[in-house]
């Protein structure tokens, strides 16, 4: 499934390249525009209105426009790494990625839910008050009490997919992930066990 999906996304991608921008100097509304790029692009993993059905690939509607686009240029300058997002942002124009990141921002999150209720009530404790053991401060001293975040500097992460969240933290406490401001998730991350990762990551996903 996960190789079927990738396939989908690069064959998305190729299409995109041809058809969409070569036709970029006659671009008019930009938010004509940043519909287009989504149907023949984004939609394949993020839903056509942001919210990803995979837990795979993260839930984009609702999340700050100013994070959006800040990592759609990161990806473009491979400031931040994957296979997949380095080549579409490669094809994109500043003006496309401001777009892209107003529609999926103007978006409503659909709800979701942690599946543990035992990690949901761990990963409380942690979100809410951190681990003064291993110096993992609380999650909502920056992303708030019910994950909004902060626009301009902290991601939304409420009712997020936790597989996405985990898969996140681990690649932060790894330094596979290396664009957050400060070191601040790498230090923080590599703070957390895997089990801590897996609690706050549920109760995350429940949050709003």
């Amino acid at each position: 499934m996960r190789q079927f999906g990738a396939m989908m996304v690069l064959t998305g991608l190729m299409v995109f390249s041809r058809v969409v921008l070569a036709d970029a100097s006659s671009a008019g509304d930009p938010s004509a525009r940043a519909g287009q790029i989504v149907t023949q692009v984004c939609a394949a993993c993020h839903g056509a209105d942001g919210n990803s059905t995979s837990g795979m690939y993260p839930k984009l509607a609702g999340q700050h426009a100013a994070y959006i686009y800040h990592q759609l240029t990161d990806f473009k300058s491979g400031r931040r790494k994957s296979p997949i997002m380095n080549g579409i942002a490669s094809t994109l124009s500043d003006a496309d990625m401001h777009a892209l990141a107003d529609y999926f921002s103007s978006q409503s999150i659909k709800p979701g839910t942690g599946k543990d209720p035992v990690l949901v009530a761990q990963g409380e404790q942690i979100y809410r008050a951190g681990d003064k053991g291993t110096g993992v401060p609380a999650c909502m001293a920056c992303h708030g009490p019910t994950g909004e975040g902060i626009p301009t500097e902290f991601p939304r992460i409420g009712e997020q997919h936790a597989e996405y969240i985990v898969s996140q933290l681990k690649a932060f406490s790894t330094g596979e992930r290396a664009n957050d401001p400060n070191k601040m998730m790498r230090d923080i991350a590599s703070r957390m066990t895997d089990a801590q990762m897996q609690a706050v990551s549920q109760y995350i996903a429940g949050l709003h």
